[in-house]
C-alpha cells in the first residue's frame, strides 16, 4: 500500500489504510456526492514511520500510566508528542506527501488551501468511535505547511484526552492507527451538521444545524446555530428556531488564517439557510442514509451557493440512552434552549468554569456549564442532567449526553447567569426547558430512549441478535430489544483485568479469576434473561497477552493470528480452559441458563470432541448448556458434517478470520488489503454449504462477524436461510429491517411462483 491514496480510491472496505472519516469520504466521491477532493495518508505510513524511526517501544511504553492521574496523564502526553515531533520520518514518506499537495493543486490549477483532518483506525473493534480526540488544521497551504500538520495530525494521537478516551474505553495504544486526510478546504459562506434521522428518537426527521462561516463552531459548541427541521417523507421544513449567533469561524481576508470573528449585526439573528438549500441538504441526507443503511451524522458547508459534505459517519446515539424517565414537567421555566438529550432530572445545581471544577459535581447533581470539552466526561458521568450556554444538537454535550443516557438543555445563552450553584432545578431534555424546584409532574414509567423506537421493531424470522465487546455494554445492546447475544468476547474481560489467566493460577488466586469472569458473564445474562446469551471462549492472539503481568512467557509468533489461539490454547493449556468451564457451571448454578459456550478457531472435529470431554469432566451437564463451535476456517466449513454428528447446538460464523483464511488475504497487510471482501463468491459458497447441512440437521445458524452488520450481506444470508444474524450495537435496528424487507421479497416470490 502506497504512503498516500487519492480518496476516491478507498471506500467502505478500507477502514483499516484510511479510518473511518477518509474511508467514508471515498465512498461518498464514489456514489456521486459533492465531496472536495484530496487525498489521505494512510495508517500504514504512520506505522512505518514509528518503527523506522525506532520510537514504538519508548512511545507505547509512555503511555502505560494510571489515566486517573492528572500528572501521569499530562506527561504521557508530553513524552509522547516530543517523540513523535522529534523522530525523523522516512524521507520517502515525506516526498510522498508534498508530492500529493503538488498533484492536487495542478487538478486544481491553484496553490489550493486544505483541510489536514485526522482519521483514527483500530483493529477489530467495531464499536470504537474515535471522533473527537484528534486535531485538524484548517486552511494550510504549501507542501512544507501540509506536511508539518500531517505530523502535527499523528502527534494529536496522543493527547491526554484521546490517552484518557482509548484507556477508559478499553483500547489497546498500538492497535490503534492514524490517517491523515488532506483535503480541498471548503471556504463556507455557513455551514454545519445534520442528521439524516431524529438523533435521540430515529424518527425519519432530518434535523439540520446552521451557523455562518465555517463549520467548527457548531461541531466545537462555541456558537448556538440555527435548528431546521425537514419531514423526509413530506420534502418539506416543518419547523425552525433561529438562533442569536454571536460568533463565527473564517479564514481572515488578509492573513489567510483562521479566525474567531463577531457575527455582524445584522446577521446575528437572521435565518442562514432558506427552504430549498434545507430539502436539498435533506435529500443528501437520505441518499447517505440509504447508502450506508444506518442513520447519519453528516457536515455540510456551503460556498458560492454550492453544497459541499464534508463529512459522514454513523449516529452512535440512537440505540444507547439509558433508562429515563419522561416528565411531562409544569411549573416556573427559568431558562431554555435546545432538548438535546431525552428524559428529565431534579437536582442540586453545580457551575463549571473548568475541567478543574469536577470535583464539585456529586452524583445526580445538575452539571451547568457554558459549554462542555472533552476533559469534562469524567464529571459529566455522575451528573443528573446537564444544562449549557452554547451549543446545538451536534455539540460536545449533546453528543456525549445522549450517549450517557443522560438529559441536556444546550444553547440556553444564560444559564451560566441565572443558575446558581446549590438551586434545586429539574431539567426536560425533551422539550429543553429547565424548571425551578422539584416540579409536579406526571411520571411515565422509565424506558430507555432506544426502547421508544424499538417498540414498534418489524417481526422477523430470522432472529436479530447483537455483539458485545465488553460487559458495561449490555445495557445499551439490550435497549435495541436484540433477540439475544450472538457473541460475547470472554478475552476482552480478561484483557481488562491487566492480569493472564496463568498468572492467577500461578499465585493461586484461580478462585478470584473465576469470580471475576462470572460476574462479567453475568450482568450480560441477566440484561437479556432469558434471551440467549453466547460466550466466546479465550481468543486473544499471544502479542495481546505478552504485555500483561503474567505474559512474560508468552512465545515470540511471526503472525499470532494464525498461531496459539481459540481451542489451540484451551485444549493444551487445559488448566485455564478448565477454569473457564468452571465459570459456565457456576453461572448456570446461578441461575444463568441462557449463557451458551462457543469454541473459537476450531479446524476439526477431534477439537470439539476433546473440549466436550473436559467439560463432562468438570461436571458440566451438556444437555443443559448450549455448546457451539466458530466456524472461521475452511476446514471447519468444509467437513461441518463431522460436527455435526459429533452433536453441537449451533455454529456461528466469524466472518472476519474466514474471509482472510480462504482467500489468503491479511487483512491488517497494507499490500494485499484490497483484496479482502466477505462478499466473495467463495466466502458465500461455505457459509451456504454450512447452512444448508445445519438446516437439514436441526443445528442453528448464526453469523457475528463485522459482515453481520452489513445490510447487503444480511439480504443475502437471510436468501441462504441462516438462523440468526448478529451485529453490532449501532446496526441491529438498521439489520432488522434489511432482513425483514429481504424476509417479505422471498414470501413475495414464493406466494407468485405458487399461483
Amino acid at each position: 500500500m502506497a504512503s498516500v491514496v487519492w480518496l476516491e480510491e478507498v471506500g467502505k472496505e478500507d477502514l483499516s489504510i484510511v479510518g473511518g472519516k477518509g474511508a467514508s469520504l471515498g465512498e461518498m466521491i464514489n456514489i456521486g456526492v459533492p465531496v472536495p477532493g484530496g487525498f489521505a495518508v494512510t495508517a500504514q505510513a504512520f506505522r512505518e514511520f514509528i518503527n523506522k524511526a525506532g520510537i514504538a517501544k519508548k512511545l507505547f511504553e509512555a503511555l502505560n500510566v494510571d489515566v486517573n492521574q492528572e500528572a501521569q496523564l499530562l506527561k504521557a502526553e508530553e513524552t509522547a508528542k516530543r517523540l513523535i515531533m522529534s523522530a525523523k520520518v522516512p524521507a520517502d514518506i515525506e516526498k510522498a506527501i508534498k508530492s500529493r499537495y503538488n498533484e492536487l493543486c495542478e487538478r486544481e490549477g491553484e496553490a489550493v488551501f486544505v483541510a489536514v483532518r485526522s482519521s483514527a483506525t483500530a483493529e477489530d473493534l467495531p464499536d470504537a468511535s474515535f471522533a473527537g480526540q484528534q486535531e485538524t488544521y484548517l486552511n494550510v497551504r504549501g507542501a512544507d505547511d501540509v506536511f508539518n500538520s500531517v505530523r502535527k495530525c499523528w502527534a494529536s494521537l496522543y493527547g491526554a484526552r484521546a490517552i484518557f478516551y482509548r484507556a477508559e474505553q478499553g483500547f489497546e495504544h498500538d492497535k490503534v492507527n492514524l490517517s491523515a486526510i488532506v483535503q480541498k478546504m471548503v471556504d463556507s459562506e455557513k455551514s454545519g451538521v445534520m442528521f439524516s434521522s431524529q438523533p435521540s428518537t430515529g424518527e425519519p426527521l432530518v434535523v439540520i444545524e446552521a451557523a455562518w462561516g465555517l463549520g467548527e463552531s457548531v461541531v466545537s459548541g462555541s456558537v448556538s446555530p440555527d435548528n431546521y427541521v425537514v419531514d423526509r417523507a413530506k420534502k418539506s421544513v416543518v419547523s425552525k428556531l433561529i438562533a442569536a449567533k454571536e460568533i463565527m469561524i473564517i479564514r481572515d481576508p488578509k492573513t489567510q488564517k483562521t479566525v474567531t470573528v463577531t457575527v455582524p449585526a445584522e446577521k446575528r439573528e437572521a435565518v442562514v439557510m432558506n427552504d430549498t438549500e434545507l430539502v436539498e441538504l435533506a435529500r443528501y441526507a437520505e441518499i447517505l442514509e440509504e447508502h450506508y443503511g444506518i442513520p447519519q451524522d453528516i457536515e455540510w458547508g456551503v460556498e458560492k451557493g454550492k453544497i459541499y459534505i464534508l463529512q459522514s459517519r454513523p449516529i452512535t446515539t440512537i440505540s444507547k440512552a439509558k433508562a429515563v424517565s419522561e416528565t411531562a414537567a409544569s411549573g416556573n421555566i427559568l431558562v431554555s434552549g435546545l432538548g438535546a438529550s431525552p428524559g428529565s432530572a431534579t437536582g442540586i445545581v453545580k457551575v463549571i468554569s473548568s475541567g478543574k471544577d469536577l470535583d464539585k459535581i456529586k452524583q445526580g447533581d445538575i452539571m451547568v456549564t457554558k459549554m462542555t470539552m472533552p476533559d469534562m466526561v469524567p464529571g459529566m458521568r455522575r451528573a443528573g442532567a446537564i444544562v449549557t450556554d452554547e451549543g446545538g444538537m451536534a455539540c460536545h454535550a449533546a453528543i456525549v449526553s445522549r450517549e450517557l443516557g443522560c438529559p441536556a438543555v444546550v444553547g440556553t445563552k444564560k444559564a451560566t447567569e441565572f443558575l446558581k450553584d446549590g438551586m434545586e432545578i429539574t431539567v426536560d431534555g425533551r422539550r429543553g426547558m429547565v424548571y425551578e424546584g422539584r416540579v409536579a409532574a406526571t411520571e411515565k414509567p422509565a424506558v430507555a430512549a432506544a426502547t421508544q423506537v424499538a417498540v414498534s421493531k418489524p417481526v422477523t424470522a430470522t432472529e436479530i441478535k447483537v455483539n458485545i465487546s465488553e460487559p458495561d455494554r449490555a445495557g445499551a445492546a439490550a435497549a435495541t430489544l436484540a433477540d439475544g447475544v450472538g457473541l460475547l468476547r470472554i478475552e476482552h474481560m480478561i484483557l481488562g483485568l491487566g492480569k493472564t489467566p496463568n498468572w492467577y493460577i500461578k499465585n493461586g488466586k484461580t478462585d478470584v479469576y473465576i469470580d471475576e469472569l462470572v460476574k462479567s458473564v453475568k450482568t450480560v445474562a441477566d440484561a437479556f434473561y432469558p434471551r440467549p446469551v453466547w460466550v466466546r471462549t479465550l481468543d486473544a492472539p499471544t502479542d495481546e497477552f505478552r504485555a500483561m503481568e503474567g505474559g512474560e512467557g508468552e512465545p515470540l509468533e511471526h503472525n499470532p493470528m494464525l498461531g496459539w489461539r481459540g481451542i489451540r490454547r484451551d485444549l493444551t493449556e487445559t488448566e485455564h480452559f478448565r477454569l473457564e468451564v468452571r465459570a459456565f457451571k457456576k453461572l448456570h448454578e446461578l441461575g444463568a441458563t441462557n449463557v451458551g459456550i462457543m469454541l473459537p478457531m476450531v479446524q476439526h472435529v477431534k477439537e470439539l470432541r476433546a473440549a466436550k470431554e473436559i467439560m463432562m469432566d468438570e461436571g458440566l451437564d451438556l444437555e443443559k448448556i448450549d455448546v457451539g463451535i466458530m466456524v472461521e476456517t475452511p476446514g471447519a466449513a468444509l467437513t461441518i458434517e463431522d460436527f455435526i454428528e459429533e452433536g453441537l447446538d449451533f455454529v456461528s460464523f466469524g466472518t472476519n478470520d474466514l474471509t482472510q483464511y480462504t482467500l489468503a488475504v491479511d487483512r491488517n497487510n497494507e499490500n494485499v488489503a484490497g483484496l479482502y471482501t466477505e462478499m466473495h463468491p467463495g466466502v458465500i459458497k461455505l457459509i451456504e454449504y454450512v447452512v444448508e447441512r445445519c438446516n437439514e440437521a436441526g443445528v442453528t445458524t448464526s453469523i457475528c462477524g463485522q459482515a453481520g452488520s452489513y445490510p447487503e450481506m444480511a439480504k443475502r444470508l437471510v436468501e441462504i436461510g441462516i438462523t440468526s444474524i448478529s451485529a453490532n450495537i449501532d446496526a441491529v435496528a438498521t439489520v432488522r429491517e434489511t432482513v425483514a424487507r429481504a424476509e417479505k421479497i422471498l414470501m413475495l416470490k414464493a406466494l407468485r411462483e405458487r399461483n
